[in-house]
């Protein structure tokens, strides 16, 4: 089998081979065949959650409820909003041609799938960006080669027996190994790629997929992290309690994640009591030794954690301790912190959260700072100024992100879920990942009588003037 081999440049050449043969048998075309493929990924992930679980808390330490809660979940969810939504998703579309086509007034517009996918999923959340992806794949009628991570071993072993089992190797595979396999995946000719990771590797995939001008969708970190603005006049226990859930959340290990906080100077005493209070509710007076408090996917990841943490050790209010053997690190809050130091302008990935004052009335400039910077995944507002808050939402550039809440916009139906700039490119969840894996196509259906000469030679003489009268006459309003 495949998934016992392993891979070099000719072995991953031949899977995307065998793939591209079955996508043009056209199989993947009839969208009930989808919907059955669907349907039989929807059980599979049912039948095995206890496996996927298992996984989640050897990789990264998370309790059978966090693993349901952000991976499971989240997963039959967007598998079933596609089964419901794919037949009325794939309908062709009819549009009125116009005049200036007459009498070829019909025209459709197909969704064709892109044909041979590749899907390079991370290790924080391994189960849902693999197999959530892989349904906006298969919805769009293509096949998918997934790479996975080679930090998360444990989820990888699963889903490679688990997509083996489910569905034959030449329609979707799993493929493991580290960046030298990836590279030999990415020297391939694929139809589609969608990658989720940082940004500096997906800079590196856009250039390999450019060789082939393959079609890339990017959900990416964010170059400088997602801030979280707390105002003078927020409901300061309640952004306590929401952001302390999502910073203990698979130990600050998530694309969407805050990676710094700014808080109104005269409320920054009070918050950070809050923010301290509720750590300390959540997970206890010793989170290392907290069995269902998740772990730093490696050693050098924790390595990194711990260095960034006694570099600022002067600063650290509110933990700062780790356990190496566990790789285990406590919710850390730094202050105060300058909005121009190095530690707010980088994605930190861990449970580090540096905290910068500011003054109320100086928030306009705050957001400009903010904005000249790269555009962050999420942004998170707490304040009662809703008027504020919704022109912020509507001008700052950013993926997505809550106001006075945190993280479950990315639950939300019908919606995408995205990013711009290094925060990435296209986007998907529901309808929107299957517009991201299909390519609207344009087919108008001609007629062979009553087809006028507008459009024709001559342009000289009496007919030329003739047809510029007509155009200039009619074209306005056609």
């Amino acid at each position: 089998m495949l998934h016992d081999m392993n891979y070099n440049e000719q072995t991953i050449k031949e899977i995307v081979e065998r793939q591209r043969l079955f996508f043009r048998a056209g199989t993947t075309l009839d969208v009930s065949w989808r919907v059955a493929q669907l349907k039989k990924l929807k059980k599979a992930v049912i039948a095995h959650e206890n496996d996927f679980m298992a996984a989640l808390k050897a990789d990264l330490g998370r309790s059978d409820v966090e693993g349901y809660l952000c991976d499971v979940i989240p997963t039959i969810i967007e598998i079933n909003e596609t089964i419901r939504g794919l037949r009325r998703w794939a309908r062709p579309e009819k549009h009125f041609s116009g005049m200036l086509c007459f009498p070829s007034i019909v025209t459709k517009v197909y969704k064709m799938p892109y044909g041979v996918s590749l899907i390079i999923s991370p290790f924080n959340f391994p189960i849902l960006l693999t197999l959530g992806v892989l349904t906006a794949s298969i919805a769009g009628g293509n096949t998918a080669v997934i790479k996975t991570s080679s930090k998360s071993a444990a989820c990888t072993e699963v889903l490679k027996k688990f997509i083996a089992e489910v569905f034959p190797e030449n329609y979707v595979t799993v493929i493991d190994g580290g960046h030298d396999i990836a590279d030999m995946c990415l020297a391939q000719r694929f139809d589609k790629i969608f990658y989720t990771g940082s940004p500096s590797v997906g800079k590196h995939v856009l250039s390999e997929a450019a060789k082939n001008l393959t079609s890339v969708a990017l959900e990416l970190g964010g170059e400088n992290g997602n801030w979280c603005i707390v105002r003078k006049d927020a409901d300061l226990k309640d952004a306590a309690r929401k952001i302390a859930f999502f910073k203990l959340c698979n130990a600050g290990q998530i694309c969407i994640n805050i990676n710094q906080i700014a808080v109104a100077e005269e409320v920054a005493t009070l918050f950070l009591e809050e923010l301290k209070k509720e750590f300390l509710r959540q997970i206890g007076e010793n989170p290392t030794e907290n069995e269902y408090y998740p772990k730093l996917i490696t050693d050098a990841a924790y390595e990194k954690c711990a260095k960034i943490a006694e570099s600022h050790r002067d600063r650290i209010i509110y933990g700062g301790e780790g356990d190496r053997s566990s790789r285990r690190f406590s919710p850390t809050l730094i202050y105060p912190v300058n909005i121009d130091e190095d530690i707010v302008q980088h994605e930190l990935f861990n449970p580090i959260l540096p905290v910068v004052p500011f003054k109320d009335s100086d928030i306009d400039s705050l957001m400009d700072t903010i904005a000249c910077r790269e555009h962050p995944l999420a942004m998170y507002l707490f304040t009662n100024d809703i008027r504020w808050a919704n022109h912020v939402m509507s001008s700052q550039q950013f993926g997505g992100g809550c106001i006075n809440e945190v993280c479950i916009h990315l639950m939300v139906k019908g919606v995408p879920f995205n990013g711009t700039g290094h925060s990435g490119m296209g986007a998907y969840h529901g309808e929107w990942g299957f517009r991201e894996f299909t390519h609207p196509q344009t087919v108008l259906k001609g007629k062979t009588f009553l087809n006028l000469s507008l459009r024709e030679h001559p342009y000289s003489g009496k007919a030329g003037k003739v047809k510029m009268w007509i155009l200039k006459k009619f074209g306005k309003w056609l």
